[in-house]
């Protein structure tokens, strides 16, 4: 494979849910077949497709790159909305990422979009870095505060900012250029190099991809008109996007920047200095607190054990059953339990466990109904011992092995019914227990399908 000449920094997929039409494993087969070492994909405001182009990318030898397309506040005009393209350098720079995107949504949303502000980036980190540890930031083209200045003919302010975001990125901020067959997107990128040239800064171009083939772009259109309630033949309505936009080869955008070659090569260079890695199939649990001088492991066992003595005691009253029943019940009941606390054990989830077990137990000591257990998870004798469940697995020959196997390490999920009026109380539980940073909801993230 020869030297690459461009790589693509700027693209929007599916997680875009109002802009694009790109599914990720189509993506990367276009880049693949470009012979394209590394792709970036920056979806709007999100990271949602990230993990999934991770897997897909690395799976077809492809270097994947962590970026978002980011809304920056405008204080002049909330409805005007600044862009700033944000990539990932390193593991550091993606937990950055997730933390500004997080606090947009959580302290800055502004009719629909979760928006960052400039000042954030002045601030230093919980640990004392720079907000702008492990991150590569690009001006956003004439979307940018930047570019905005520039087609206003503001050369003094947009000089202004541009100092003022290379110092808050030190070596890691470039002006963006683009050529999309817009005419504001021709006039400031002559306009960004010469700023560039003028303050000694780096250029680099990319290309808003939201769909893959020209031939798309009607049916692009027909995404977007679907997103603002608009129909194509209407002629008021905003048309942000060309039949330009579609994915472009390395040969093509060598030809569109013949004049700009370090632009170019600034592409390149970029995507040589990010490097994130991922560890996926790990779960990430909130610490389960035990007393003190006890593991995670010794309390699962400790607490199985006396829940076992407590439902043996409901199920075998001593005063009703043959002493050499009781004992081989026992006897039986006990292997089921050590058996199934070392597969827990030996899998890491001692501590899924207790959490579950701690917040089901909270819920039925707070009047608030809890189904008996039903799935897989009602084949576990300790969930039935901690007091997850209330179904004896035992006499219906429920098997352990359908909910946790050793020879098919997956999360263990169980399924819990909590009453639709008082559910809110045990995510309050969960939440002030294990702190707000430590627990969220699952979502499922629906995308368009032609059906819908």
């Amino acid at each position: 494979m020869s030297a690459p000449d461009f790589v693509h920094l700027r693209v929007h997929t599916e997680y875009s849910v109002s802009d694009s039409i790109v599914r990720i494993d189509a993506l990367v087969e276009r880049a693949l077949r470009d012979e394209q070492p590394a792709l970036a994909i920056t979806d709007l405001a999100n990271l949602f497709g990230w993990v999934k182009f991770y897997k897909a990318a690395r799976a077809r030898g492809i270097k994947p790159l962590c970026g978002v397309d980011a809304w920056l506040t405008n204080d002049a005009d909330r409805d005007r909305p600044f862009r700033l393209l944000l990539l990932a350098r390193d593991r550091a720079g993606y937990l950055r990422l997730c933390e500004l995107l997080s606090r947009a949504w959580i302290e800055n949303e502004y009719r629909g979009r979760g928006e960052l502000r400039a000042g954030w980036f002045d601030e230093r980190t919980s640990a004392g870095a720079p907000a702008s540890e492990g991150l590569i930031a690009l001006s956003g083209a004439q979307s940018g505060d930047v570019g905005q200045a520039l087609l206003a003919g503001n050369s003094r302010a947009a000089e202004t900012l541009a100092r003022t975001w290379s110092q808050r990125f030190p070596g890691s901020w470039y002006l963006e250029v683009q050529r999309t067959g817009q005419p504001e997107a021709e006039a400031q990128t002559r306009a960004a190099a010469r700023l560039a040239a003028r303050l000694g800064l780096p250029i680099v171009a990319t290309h808003p991809v939201q769909f893959l083939e020209r031939d798309d772009y009607r049916a692009h259109e027909a995404r977007v008109c679907i997103a603002q309630g608009a129909i194509l033949a209407d002629p008021r309505r905003v048309r942000s996007f060309t039949p330009e936009q579609h994915f472009l080869t390395q040969q093509e955008m060598a030809e569109r920047f013949a004049d700009l070659p370090e632009a170019l090569a600034n592409s390149v260079e970029i995507a040589q200095r990010c490097n994130v890695s991922m560890t996926l199939g790990k779960p990430q649990l909130p610490q389960f607190p035990t007393p003190e001088g006890v593991t995670l492991d010794d309390y699962l066992r400790s607490l199985a054990r006396e829940g076992l003595e407590r439902r043996l005691a409901v199920l075998f009253p001593p005063a009703q059953t043959p002493p050499e029943t009781l004992e081989a019940k026992r006897a039986q009941y006990a292997a089921r339990l050590e058996y199934e606390c070392d597969t827990i054990v030996q899998m890491g989830f001692p501590g899924y466990f207790l959490i579950v077990a701690d917040f089901i137990n909270w819920a039925k000591a707070n009047g608030v109904p809890v189904g008996p257990g039903r799935g897989s998870g009602a084949g576990s004798l300790v969930a039935y011992a901690l007091g997850i469940t209330d179904l004896d697995p035992i006499p219906y020959a429920l098997l352990f092995e359908r909910f946790l196997n050793p020879e098919r390490v997956s999360m263990p999920d169980f399924d819990i019914d909590f009453c639709q009026d008082k559910r809110y109380k045990v995510i309050e539980y969960v939440r002030d227990r294990y702190g707000e940073q430590a627990v969220s909801q699952i979502v499922t993230f629906g995308t368009m399908a032609s059906k819908a």
